[in-house]
């Protein structure tokens, strides 16, 4: 007889914000897209133990992940997010995820595989279930009452932290804003939950809202997100040139949500391509912009001048950092860019896994739509994922980029 589980995936509400937003956009203008999405661990070589142990586990979780659906009471916070449409809300009261369309295997180096292939409507709404999933069943092995003591000390040092912060805030510059963004990486669901409210209680007036629809709708505080990489990189692939298709990602954005959710992703093919793109239309059109690589200086810098010359007060912009931060480097991009534009920042790893235990660096990125190969380009080294030499380098040709770009 099989042992029963402790699902680890309770509600389908349990994901980031920018897969419903995105999900929206899919189901409306491109419905009938397909996609593939692979999984891997940047730093298998530092894991306590090889991922591919966890594979039953994590088959069984995924077993139950796919008889779920949204409650009622679920449904009925979605329709009061402004941007949600009826008809969306009617299309997820009768969605569930299909498990024929996601596939986990160990490879002949003994390291986790997992595949998901099918229509993007269903395809992009697995990633944060499994890459949280993954996370808790690895650390679920490493826990002890040492770790959870470790993870305390670190979160009451974050709370001074943010308090001490709360004091120096200036009344008559734009606020230093924090929000969680911590799901596909976090400890445990429940340590998660711990986390975010724990924070927002110690400093309501920085730590304001969370990517986790789950956790926004519990906490009562609010819901953050907009689009992803797998957006933008899926037009690489529809019926546009390919030198057309962030400009197509963000037309299309702007058709969806018509002023809100206002903030572009920049590095899908690098900020200098992106910048390229974003032209008076697109700059008067979203709020702002998202650092996810590179230098965030260097990246800022770029962003405020492009604004200027575009002859846009970066005042009434704001920059949303979202890379590898922790609180204390977030003060510190506040304090340089405070005086110029508006920022926010999304913290992930650095609040809801930091434990001790060397973090895993998982991800689960779109590497082809509609039978073709699709890439993101980074504006840092390692973070490019993809299987074709022969398009990444056709990419980089029609975007001009440089080939010194690692990969």
């Amino acid at each position: 007889m099989t042992k029963p589980i402790t699902p680890i995936i309770t509600s389908l509400l349990d994901n980031d914000l920018y897969k419903f937003t995105m999900l929206q956009a899919m189901l409306h203008q491109f419905p009938q897209t397909h996609g593939v999405y692979r999984f891997r661990c940047r730093n298998y070589q530092d894991t306590a133990y090889p991922l591919a142990d966890i594979k039953p586990a994590l088959e069984a979780q995924l077993d139950h992940l796919c008889q779920l659906s949204f409650t009622q009471d679920e449904l009925d916070y979605l329709s009061g997010l402004r941007f949600i449409r009826a008809d969306f809300v009617d299309y997820l009261e009768l969605f569930k995820l299909k498990r024929r369309h996601i596939h986990v295997s160990i490879d002949d180096k003994n390291r986790l595989n997992i595949d998901i292939e099918g229509p993007m409507i269903q395809a992009m709404f697995f990633e944060v279930f499994v890459l949280a999933i993954v996370n808790e069943l690895y650390y679920q092995q490493l826990t002890t009452p040492k770790i959870i003591e470790e993870g305390e000390r670190r979160l009451q040092q974050k709370v001074d932290l943010l308090q001490r912060y709360a004091g120096e805030q200036s009344r008559s510059m734009p606020p230093f804003i924090i929000a969680d963004f911590g799901t596909r990486r976090r400890f445990s669901k429940a340590w998660h939950t711990h986390v975010v409210e724990t924070l927002h209680k110690a400093a309501p007036s920085i730590v304001r809202g969370t990517s986790n629809v789950y956790l926004a709708k519990k906490l009562k505080i609010t819901p953050i997100g907009t689009m992803a990489h797998e957006f933008m990189q899926a037009f690489q692939a529809l019926d546009v040139r390919l030198r057309d298709s962030q400009k197509a990602a963000l037309e299309a954005w702007v058709h969806e949500y018509r002023g809100d959710l206002g903030i572009a992703l920049t590095d899908v093919v690098g900020m200098d391509a992106f910048l390229r793109d974003f032209d008076l239309y697109f700059a008067k059109l979203f709020d702002g912009l998202r650092h996810d690589s590179g230098d965030p200086y260097v990246w800022g810098d770029k962003a405020i001048n492009h604004y200027r010359q575009l002859k846009i007060d970066p005042k009434t912009k704001v920059l949303t950092f979202s890379d590898g931060l922790d609180i204390k480097k977030a003060w510190q991009l506040h304090e340089y860019f405070k005086e110029r534009i508006q920022t926010s920042f999304g913290i992930g790893t650095n609040l809801t896994n930091d434990m001790g235990p060397t973090q895993l660096n998982i991800v689960l990125k779109l590497v082809e739509c509609n039978g073709q190969p699709v890439a993101k380009l980074s504006d840092s080294p390692g973070k490019t994922m993809i299987h074709n030499d022969t398009y990444l380098a056709y990419l980089r040709q029609v975007f001009d980029i440089k080939e010194e770009q690692d990969q």
